[in-house]
């Protein structure tokens, strides 16, 4: 473990229609939700499932490719790393967002699954 590195792999659903925004500079992103679910029997051997959500970022190529493929419910697979920001709202309260940006992103499911046009 030389070289630690911030790396995430998520396999999940999207939760929304991907945001897309067209920069000035011509350059793309979007932005978007999946869930990813755990599921594990508790103590009385009954089913439960945890669903985390998680926000996504894509620039560039991958976001062209967000905005032709992707679409809410489709399962996606992704690499990318964590990051965190802060911002203030007009009422002046502090948020914080945790973010994965998108290095790579493999479309899944049901090939001729057309469900998302």
């Amino acid at each position: 473990m030389s070289t630690l590195r911030n790396k995430v792999q998520l396999i999940g659903n999207v939760g929304n229609e991907p945001e897309i925004t067209n920069l000035e500079s011509g350059k793309k992103v979007a932005k978007f939700s999946i869930a990813t679910n755990e599921s594990y029997k508790d103590s009385k051997g009954e089913k439960v499932t945890n669903t985390q959500w998680h926000n996504i970022v894509a620039w560039g190529k991958i976001a062209e490719i967000v905005e032709k493929y992707v679409g809410k419910g489709k399962e996606v697979a992704l690499e990318g790393k964590l990051t965190s920001r802060s911002y203030e709202t007009k009422e002046g309260e502090k948020k914080y967002v945790t973010e994965v940006v998108v290095d790579e992103i493999l479309l899944l499911g049901i090939k001729g699954d057309n469900t998302t046009e």
